[in-house]
């Protein structure tokens, strides 16, 4: 029953306001001011009318009159549930069995039908004509407004830079394993990288907002969708566009800063490659995503380059080990993306992002997600056993039982994207985590060998 702007009246408003045990009706009074009053009625769908009766109030029949039916229900503590309404706009005529209703135009929302957060996208387009509007009266721009942090955080994505600090520290420890570590090469490394991420986040928003992708989701979780900022008028295209030529300008700026003061030709390869991939992971002409790729760019992005990345800049130099360790954070990096595109499977297709979840069925994206995760783990152990990586690398195996707790979560609230988020989020806990054993397993390793050996931790 969402209709986010009036749209003539149907049977199934007129069904719908059956259901409620009360409505009120209001209209404006002859002095300008709102009146309302309560009433009881009676719908008569077959006939398109409503029979109202408010005692003692006489309804007015010149002019129209709106009658609305609500209901909500209270939950202590955390807010309400059971929402819903309808809202008939119409007029009034009086007969001899009482007064009818003769509704023209309505409009109701209700939760069980459509999810809150869908119900507030699908309106995305109507508080937009709103500002408009309101604009032109007042003179000057009117649009929503948050606070700066909180509009730096939704612009940028911050808590999703999670995705570059595991994979750079991985790269430094590994480094240290190897015998170099110097902490200002480490610390310009990661103010790269996480520059260079956040030029991908807003790269992305700009060519999905321009695509229709974003705008056509009406299922954004908070793990997925994108920023939403654009399209709830909070930040416009243009500024969005500067932001990520802004990220994308410190980023190259601290690549060649790196590359400056340890030149090595992986080094620059690897530079190169990143900014290829992050740039034309949406837009065209390659569209990476868009060809069913987002999750093999996004692993090869955030797994062996970053990995590798880190490493070359403190040994100039690339290796196996560095390789290997990198695979378990690529292969979860790309679950991240592959599980918050289930949501977006719907608005993807429409969009013609060929997205794995838009490709496979319910079962098969499952299943795949069960597999990669326990090939990650696979290679941790693997990786121990030829030599490639430490012992202690095995504490990541800690993680493991987050897998299937997940994998049981996709499988039960595949098709409810708002059930979904909380999977969402311990599958980023997932990559998280394991990422960050690893990197103390390597820590564990280096501070071993310092201890047996008798040699200095620095």
């Amino acid at each position: 029953m969402t209709a986010p702007a009036a749209v003539g009246v149907g049977r199934r408003h007129l069904e719908k306001l059956a259901t409620f045990p009360h409505a009120v009706a209001s209209w404006v009074g002859d002095n300008g001011y709102p009146v309302q009053t309560p009433l009881t009625f009676e719908v008569d769908a077959d006939a398109g009318t409503v029979r109202l009766d408010a005692p003692g109030v006489p309804l007015p029949e010149d002019r129209e009159v709106n009658i609305i039916a609500s209901h909500i229900r209270p939950q202590p503590g955390t807010g309400y549930d059971e929402r819903r309404y309808v809202s008939l706009w119409g007029r009034i005529e009086r007969r001899e069995r009482g007064v009818a209703f003769h509704p023209s135009r309505a409009w109701g929302w209700d939760e069980a039908e459509t999810p809150f957060f869908e119900y507030s996208e699908r309106t995305l387009p109507q508080a937009r004509r709103y500002f408009r509007a309101l604009s032109e009266e007042q003179g000057r721009e009117v649009r929503p407004r948050l606070s700066r942090l909180w509009t730096v955080l939704l612009t940028t994505r911050l808590p999703f830079l999670t995705a570059t600090i595991v994979p750079v520290l991985l790269g430094i420890a590994v480094a240290a394993y190897d015998g170099d570590f110097n902490f200002w090469l480490a610390l310009l490394t990661m103010i790269g990288a996480c520059a260079v991420h956040i030029g991908v986040n807003t790269t992305n928003d700009v060519f999905d907002a321009l695509s229709g992708a974003d705008e056509a989701n009406v299922n954004p979780t908070q793990f997925s969708g994108g920023s939403r900022v654009i399209q709830r008028g909070i930040v416009s295209l243009r500024t969005m566009a500067l932001v990520a030529a802004g990220a994308w300008l410190v980023g190259i700026i601290f690549g060649l800063l790196l590359f400056a003061m340890r030149p090595s030709a992986e080094l620059l390869v690897i530079g190169m490659a990143g900014v290829v991939l992050g740039v034309f992971y949406t837009a065209p002409p390659l569209k990476l995503v868009h060809r069913g790729l987002g999750e093999i760019v996004t692993a090869l992005g955030f797994g062996p380059l970053m990995v590798l990345g880190a490493y070359a800049v403190q040994r100039q130099a690339l290796s196996w080990d560095a390789f290997v360790a990198s695979v378990p954070v690529a292969i979860l990096v790309a679950l991240i993306l592959y599980v918050n595109e289930i949501p977006d499977r719907h608005s993807d297709a429409r969009a013609g992002k060929r997205t794995l979840p838009v490709r496979f069925s319910k079962r098969a994206i499952a299943t795949m997600f069960l597999c990669s995760a326990l090939a990650a783990f696979a290679t941790i152990v693997a990786g121990v056993v030829a030599g490639w990586l430490p012992l202690a690398a095995l504490v990541a195996l800690v993680a493991l039982p987050m897998v299937f707790g997940i994998h049981r979560g996709i499988r039960e609230h595949y098709d409810r994207p708002y059930e979904l988020m909380p999977v969402m989020g311990r599958n980023i806990q997932l990559h998280l985590v394991t990422g960050l054993l690893l990197f103390a397993g390597y820590v564990i390793a280096i501070t071993a060998d310092a201890v047996f050996s008798g040699a200095p931790l620095s």
